[in-house]
């Protein structure tokens, strides 16, 4: 592990004062009528998790990561619109959180990851860049990303991973590494469409996942149906 991110994880379990996973404060979340009075976003506690070994900082600064940019290839799947909207606690005030690299990557239809040697019996795709970018969140701290609904592999609940990172000076080294997940009806739903169909219905629920039970319910995306796909977004405040 970086030595940075040692450092601000630490420095996180300290400030929370607490041996569990959660290493974001946020403060005692308000109702939704207080929130838009306020016109202030949300503070939201939600875990860390594993980042797991596929991550890779391809350095990909792009909204639609379907593709892999050097072959121009598209992956195949429903389509999934992501909005993560990040704020910034001090107290018991959040404020929109600006600037801040957001990664997402995830696994295919088929359950490939991009880049990966060796995973699974599958052929390797060293050197592929589908299913991986960043954006940089905006003034309003959103960032948003369309992609596709992953597929399933063995031995996993069906996720998205993600990293946020800040490279501002007053906080030099901080990361935040998570998961996300789908509600199973709707993984139920998804997959009886092509090309998932074709793989049957071996896919982990997210309760039989053990990742998921360390926090899993505070990850869950709530997707929506929107044209040919589905639409989700994610809010968290970040102690920095």
């Amino acid at each position: 592990m970086h030595p940075a991110r040692q450092v601000s994880r630490r420095r996180a379990l300290a400030l929370i004062g607490t041996s569990g996973a959660l290493w974001l404060a946020a403060s005692r979340p308000r109702p939704a009528s207080a929130q838009a009075a306020a016109g202030a976003p949300a503070c939201v506690v939600r875990p860390e998790q594993t980042e797991g070994p596929f991550f890779v900082d391809e350095a990909l600064n792009r909204s639609d990561i379907r593709s892999d940019p050097r072959t121009g290839q598209t992956s195949a799947g429903v389509p999934l619109r992501l909005v993560f909207n990040l704020s910034r606690t001090d107290g018991p005030a959040c404020a929109p959180l600006p600037g801040a690299h957001v990664d997402l990557w995830h696994a295919d239809a088929n359950g490939r990851y991009s880049d990966v040697s060796g995973f699974g019996n599958g052929p390797s795709t060293a050197g592929q860049q589908f299913l991986r970018g960043y954006q940089l969140t905006n003034a309003a701290g959103s960032a948003q990303f369309l992609t596709i609904f992953p597929g399933w592999y063995a031995g996993r609940a069906v996720h998205l991973h993600f990293k946020i990172r800040l490279v501002e000076a007053s906080a030099p080294g901080f990361s935040y590494t998570s998961q996300l997940y789908f509600d199973d009806a709707l993984t139920e739903r998804v997959f009886a469409m092509a090309p998932y169909a074709s793989r049957g219905r071996r896919w982990m629920r997210n309760s039989d996942d053990g990742i998921y039970r360390d926090g899993g319910k505070q990850l869950l995306l709530s997707a929506e149906p929107e044209g040919a796909g589905f639409a989700a977004s994610f809010a968290m405040a970040l102690l920095v």
